[in-house]
């Protein structure tokens, strides 16, 4: 088992017995894990995947999930945060590197760093295929990673669109991968900095903020009248509800994040200060759900402004008042 295990660790073999994705970076994590299933299920649709937490994965959980089957079934066993793992559990996967099962995958999620630093290092020392997903903290890195999207999507973008996406967007990495993936829908031929600063900066950037600012903090009759003078002057629908999109994850984002000074949280949560303050003001009637439930209604009129649903103006102005209604949802049962 143990040759398998050599045999199978190149980095590209998406179905090595076990891969290892290492770091603090939550969209490369994902994709990481995505990447893993879509091969699997690429190559046996049937294949059955279990996505567990620590407290999911308990001593001889493991030794279940991974024993024979009658069908020889393909499994992808996704593990999340392995380095919360308890002890025996540990020792589960452990065991199980040195043998690891046919016709199984197994994803291990590590945050990387000294907590749980024994698994990782078995795991490598077993010859796992290792993924890193380290968090970019650095504008040259995003800057990189903006230029690799638009490559992975077979397109071409000027440096100083690159940028302009950068210095637009900041930190988070999802609504970096979002906005290339809009642009590359979008926009015929090469991305230029023209094109990216009608989309992200200026007036337009102000107008669908706008709205967004208005919706998160429960002011629906505003939301729309912005919206509806948004969409009069002639702003993308596609701009509004990435706004959306980015004013009801930045309230999620401060929703779960601990308590403490709003220069800590932006290092954090890679917001500025200045946002911190703002968010904590929008964010007071605002509850989980209402985020779960937000997060729903604006990927629902992002599918309709992209050719899903006949009227895009409805749509976005069925967010707005979902939105705006989820921003009042705390102490409501």
């Amino acid at each position: 088992m143990l040759g398998r295990m050599a045999r199978k660790s190149a980095h590209d073999d998406l179905l090595a017995p076990v891969t290892l994705a290492v770091g603090q970076e939550d969209l490369l994590l994902d994709r990481a894990v995505r990447e893993v299933i879509a091969a699997a299920r690429s190559a046996d649709a049937d294949t059955d995947v279990r996505d567990l937490t620590p407290d999911q994965l308990q001593p001889g959980t493991l030794a279940e999930l991974t024993s024979p089957s009658l069908f020889a079934e393909r499994k992808v066993v996704v593990v999340r945060n392995a380095q919360d793992l308890s002890a025996d559990t540990v020792k589960d996967v452990k065991a199980y590197l040195s043998s690891p099962a046919e016709e199984i995958t197994l994803v291990l999620v590590h945050a990387g760093g000294a907590k749980g630093k024994g698994l990782l290092d078995a795991a490598r020392k077993a010859g796992a295929r290792e993924v890193a997903c380290p968090k970019m903290t650095k504008p040259a890195d995003r800057l990189a990673f903006v230029r690799g999207e638009f490559r992975t999507a077979g397109r071409s973008a000027t440096p100083e669109a690159c940028q302009a996406l950068v210095d637009a967007l900041g930190s988070d990495l999802r609504e970096l991968a979002s906005a290339v993936s809009q642009l590359v829908a979008d926009v015929d031929g090469t991305v230029d900095e023209e094109v990216v600063g009608r989309y992200y900066t200026g007036r337009a950037e102000a107008s669908s903020f706008t709205v967004a600012d208005r919706a998160v903090e429960g002011r629906a009759a505003e939301a729309l009248e912005a919206l509806r003078w948004s969409l009069s002057t002639g702003v993308a629908p596609v701009l509004i509800t990435s706004a959306l999109a980015q004013g009801v994850r930045a309230i999620g984002k401060l929703l779960s994040a601990r308590g403490g000074r709003p220069a800590d949280l932006a290092r954090e949560l890679g917001m500025p200060p200045w946002k911190i303050d703002r968010v904590r003001q929008q964010m007071r009637g605002w509850s989980e759900d209402g985020v779960s439930v937000a997060l729903r209604a604006v990927a629902e009129a992002d599918g309709a402004v992209k050719g899903a649903g006949d009227d895009p103006e409805y749509a976005l102005e069925k967010a707005v008042v979902t939105i705006a209604r989820a921003a009042r949802s705390r102490g409501r049962g």
